[in-house]
């Protein structure tokens, strides 16, 4: 696997590995090379290649920024993964990323991958709000600015699906399979998801042939991955650089624990993944939901909490009791409203996720985890509320979280001091609240009104309306760390 402890310092040794992946030739388009691919999908793909080779390297682009292309290309592709845990870091370098182009200097290249036999996947971790589909119908957000552009631009696409509708038009028309859309953002059902707004956006230009061939042949498995990682802190440059022998500009840390699970259904075949340690099902919802609602609504309730409390990371949080006791009582509460999922056993996931909280060597930031909260509150929070609401099981945790959330879209501290609210819909979110401010039940309401935010059965239940005001109301009234001692008690 190709793994070293901090004592070794040789950097031939670190960097050296008896596959030569350079003779491995490209076989996958990833979208957006943040940190979190490169400490999941290209470690698994590194797994792979060096177990078994096969022209499976990574082809990344990036939308946005330039500073990955220019810094992993200047690295031929490789970088170091720092893996923390347990009290002691491991350093891998992983080599499945051959090559990545910023769309912003040039799309020529992205096209002909796109259009190229030899590309058989494309995948993407490009954020919730990249997609611009509306999640309640699957159909694609014509005001979406990505979205606008590319339907009027559709030979030019600035965003995802633009870019992988002109792909598939591409390889029809030049007689290939479809490539394999891998959606791996944490959105529900997310590859339902994104063939549904691809299907929409095709139907937008007019191409009813191109719909029929998407719909006859192509593939968009759901999937399910789980790995933190925080965003990079300065002192890991100078870490790593330590240990390697010499400067890598784009390192990651990330925690021992790592999961993918795939709905084994691809158009064009695929990595031997499950040799590296993917789970494969006919079914992904289970886990998707198990993931979605106890890890991740739990992170949400930290990064609210966390960031109005002044704790800058994760573990912060979890070191103290009165909020590890909080985030404890979520995550049951999230677990009663999930179906039994045969081989997993709930209960030692949740303390396996408490564990992974406290992971003292993960500076994960609470601000960080808190962004987007419009994309991400639905699914984490709001689903299992409304579940919970309709089968008579405790609403009060669902409704913590949330006030917190409501709270923390105020953008301003209890000392005065303002914070931004990045989220596509940041400028509604505090508009709403400042609008709503005469009563915490008026701007309960108010957020309960945004269209296509709230479930229909949370926005008009009197009960959780009213349940949600009181916790609002005390933060508001008493301040965070007051609140934080009633409802520990």
């Amino acid at each position: 696997m190709n793994r070293l402890n901090s004592s070794s310092l040789l950097l031939d040794h670190i960097a050296g590995s008896e596959v030569d992946f350079s003779s491995h030739g490209l076989g996958i388009v990833h979208f957006g090379v943040g940190a979190f691919h490169r400490a999941h999908q290209a470690v698994y793909t590194h797994d792979v290649l060096e177990k078994h080779g096969g022209d499976w390297r990574i082809f990344g682009v990036s939308l946005q920024s330039t500073h990955a292309a220019d810094q992993l290309n200047a690295q031929d592709g490789m970088y170091t993964l720092a893996i923390r845990g347990g009290g002691e870091t491991s350093y891998r370098i992983i080599k499945s990323i051959a090559h990545v182009e910023a769309a912003s200097q040039g799309k020529k290249r992205i096209y002909e991958m796109l259009a190229a036999p030899r590309t058989r996947i494309v995948s993407m971790t490009v954020t919730e709000k990249a997609y611009g589909i509306v999640r309640d119908t699957g159909r694609v957000d014509p005001a979406h600015p990505a979205i606008k552009h590319d339907l009027e631009n559709p030979e030019d696409p600035i965003g995802i699906l633009g870019f992988l509708v002109k792909g598939l038009k591409e390889r029809k028309e030049l007689g290939l399979k479809p490539y394999t859309v891998l959606c791996c953002d944490n959105l529900p059902q997310n590859g339902d998801l994104v063939q549904s707004g691809i299907l929409d956006f095709v139907n937008r230009l007019g191409e009813p042939e191109l719909i029929d061939w998407i719909e006859a042949h192509g593939a968009f498995p759901n999937t399910m991955v789980d790995r933190i990682t925080p965003a990079m802190q300065p002192e890991l440059l100078k870490e790593v650089s330590s240990v390697i022998g010499h400067n890598d500009t784009m390192p990651v840390e990330t925690e021992p624990f790592s999961q993918w699970v795939i709905e084994d259904h691809f158009s064009d075949g695929r990595p031997q993944w499950e040799e590296a340690g993917v789970s494969f099902t006919k079914d992904v919802a289970p886990y998707e939901e198990m993931k979605l609602r106890m890890l991740n609504g739990a992170h949400s309730l930290i990064a609210y909490v966390g960031f109005l409390c002044g704790k800058k990371y994760v573990r912060d949080v979890m070191a103290d009791e009165r909020m590890a006791r909080l985030v404890d009582e979520h995550i049951l509460a999230a677990a009663k409203t999930l179906k039994p999922l045969g081989n997993i056993d709930l209960d030692a996931y949740r303390r396996e996720l408490i564990e992974r909280f406290r992971n003292p060597s993960i500076a994960h930031e609470t601000f960080q985890i808190a962004m987007d909260g419009s994309q991400k509150m639905p699914q984490r929070i709001f689903a299992p509320a409304a579940d919970a609401l309709s089968r008579g099981l405790s609403i009060e945790p669902f409704a913590f979280a949330t006030a917190t959330w409501i709270r923390f879209c105020a953008g301003i501290h209890e000392n005065g001091e303002r914070y931004d609210i990045i989220d596509p819909r940041g400028e509604e979110l505090v508009s709403t609240f400042k609008c709503g401010k005469q009563s915490t039940l008026t701007i309960c309401e108010a957020f309960f009104e945004i269209p296509d935010l709230f479930p229909a059965v949370l926005a008009n239940d009197s009960i959780w309306k009213a349940e949600t005001a009181k916790w609002l109301d005390m933060f508001i009234c008493e301040g965070v760390l007051t609140v934080l001692q009633h409802a520990t008690d």
